[in-house]
């Protein structure tokens, strides 16, 4: 693969770092900080556009911003996988800075500038992972967007919230810290180097690497990416959904748990390969092993009254259909899963961002409480029920591309249970999703409701969730944009 060294690697990086001081200057001015936090999210997405003609076109964008060792260094990276999720987390960035402004101030939020600042340094992070050319640099970021992200979890500053925080933070560093470190000494031992391979198919490590020391090191770094949502290193998800709505969409959708799932595919393609992967039959128990969670979670999702934790539930199960698709070894599944972290993320930021508008418009959380709300909220509602769709796979949204490309990987695979999983799925999701919908639509509001005069939330908020809504049904009827992207992975 031809690369080139590029700059605008690092001026991507320092997007959101310029955006996080520009929200600390402005700080005594609202509509200067939100602007400021705009700017940031907009000169991101610029920066990382520009990029695609150079990436289209075949070649490695790389930039080293500082070397330590022989074969270690702080180094970036762009590729056809990388561009995949930094086009996604910086595009959905520049509405979540919409929807943001509208929830804080709709709310009187205390701590908005703290929030915005925080906000800016997660994305931070993330675009680092995203562009991450070693394994060292791929940690390090990780790591930057489980601190950066606490003061969010933790915003309201109450108990439940200083809880939720700790929980947070606890399983996603000491799993890192306990799992991903240690196996990255000692790959850089075996190999003298952590950079990732050039393509899908060798991984880094010696051809003599036995059996036994490949699989704990692979099982370190599945479990270690804990922000994967992989059960049973789960329950930080649920536990965060303390946090302000923007801060579960940044979660769920931008940032975080994709930040885990990029990097477990990333350590799986790049420092394992599928090659070797195939050659020590590791594929199948990562699969089964993820399935476990597509269904459980799924089922508990099933048992949630409470909106944000029943879509918690689900970005649990979804979160595993990327590595199942990895997991499953062939062009079909990989392209399917890979593909996943777009189409999730923009249907599932949809449905936080509705879960949001609601509470701000009525103040009400729980899905037992929604009868009729459809008729008094119908984009919101709307646009929920358009991205359920795409999580329970239906066309022409975009999660049905993600769940043909997994079958038909499933399929040539030749397992009927990972087809049956899928299937299996399928209807859980739609048990968990349609009857919110259903309630919103067509159940009567209480008696003593019926004359309360709920409307949609401020357009600052409706907006962003109608424009993410649509972008799932753009991608679904055209994804061919992700699937190159997602194509072009393979060797």
């Amino acid at each position: 693969m031809d690369s080139a060294h590029d700059i605008r690697l690092l001026l991507a990086l320092l997007a959101p770092l310029l955006g996080a001081g520009l929200v600390l200057l402005n700080r005594a001015h609202p509509n200067r900080r939100e602007a400021s936090s705009l700017v940031a999210a907009v000169a991101l997405l610029a920066i990382t556009v520009s990029l695609l003609p150079e990436v289209n076109g075949g070649r490695k964008l790389v930039y080293t911003i500082f070397p330590l060792l022989p074969g270690l260094s702080i180094s970036l990276r762009a590729d056809s996988l990388s561009m995949l999720f930094a086009v996604t987390a910086s595009a959905l960035w520049v509405v979540t800075v919409f929807y943001s402004a509208g929830y804080m101030r709709g709310l009187q939020e205390h701590a908005q500038t703290r929030f915005n600042v925080c906000f800016a340094l997660a994305l931070f992070g993330a675009i680092g992972c995203a562009f991450a050319d070693n394994l060292l640099t791929l940690y390090l970021f990780y790591e930057v967007v489980s601190i950066t992200t606490y003061p969010l979890v933790a915003h309201h500053q109450d108990e439940e919230g200083y809880t939720g925080g700790k929980k947070y933070l606890t399983y996603l560093t000491l799993t890192a810290k306990g799992l991903v470190l240690p196996a990255m000494a000692v790959i850089y031992a075996l190999t003298g180097t952590l950079d990732f391979a050039d393509n899908i198919r060798p991984g880094i490590l010696p051809a003599d690497t036995s059996r036994l020391v490949f699989s704990l090191l692979y099982g370190a770094c599945l479990l270690g990416f804990a922000k994967n949502g992989v059960m049973p290193l789960h329950h930080w998800l649920p536990g965060a959904m303390v946090a302000p709505t923007p801060v579960s969409a940044l979660l769920h959708a931008v940032a975080v748990v994709k930040a885990g799932v990029f990097s477990t595919v990333r350590v799986m393609l790049y420092v394992f390969g599928t090659d070797r992967m195939e050659a020590f039959g590791l594929g199948w128990p990562t699969a089964y092993f993820v399935s476990f969670t597509i269904i459980a979670a799924s089922v508990i999702a099933l048992s949630q009254d409470n909106l944000k934790l029943r879509l918690a539930y689900s970005t649990v199960s979804q979160l595993s259909y990327v590595i199942l698709g990895v997991a499953l070894l062939t062009p079909a599944g990989i392209e399917g899963g890979l593909v996943h972290i777009a189409n999730h993320a923009f249907s599932k930021i949809t449905l936080f961002f509705c879960a949001g508008a609601i509470y701000v418009a009525t103040h009400k959380k729980n899905i037992s409480e929604m009868s009729g709300l459809g008729r008094a909220m119908p984009v919101t509602f709307g646009a929920f029920g358009l991205a359920a769709l795409s999580m329970i796979g239906a066309p022409p949204v975009a999660g049905f591309v993600t769940k043909w490309n997994l079958l038909l990987g499933a399929w040539d695979a030749k397992s009927v249970g990972i087809i049956v999983v899928l299937l299996a799925s399928t209807l859980l999701n739609a048990a968990y999703f349609v009857p919110v919908v259903y309630r919103a639509f067509f159940c009567e509001a209480p008696v003593t409701e019926q004359h309360t005069h709920h409307g949609e939330a401020h357009w600052a908020m409706v907006v962003p969730l109608a424009i993410t809504a649509v972008v799932s049904v753009v991608i679904g009827c055209y994804p061919d944009f992700f699937m190159q992207l997602a194509e072009a992975v393979l060797p």
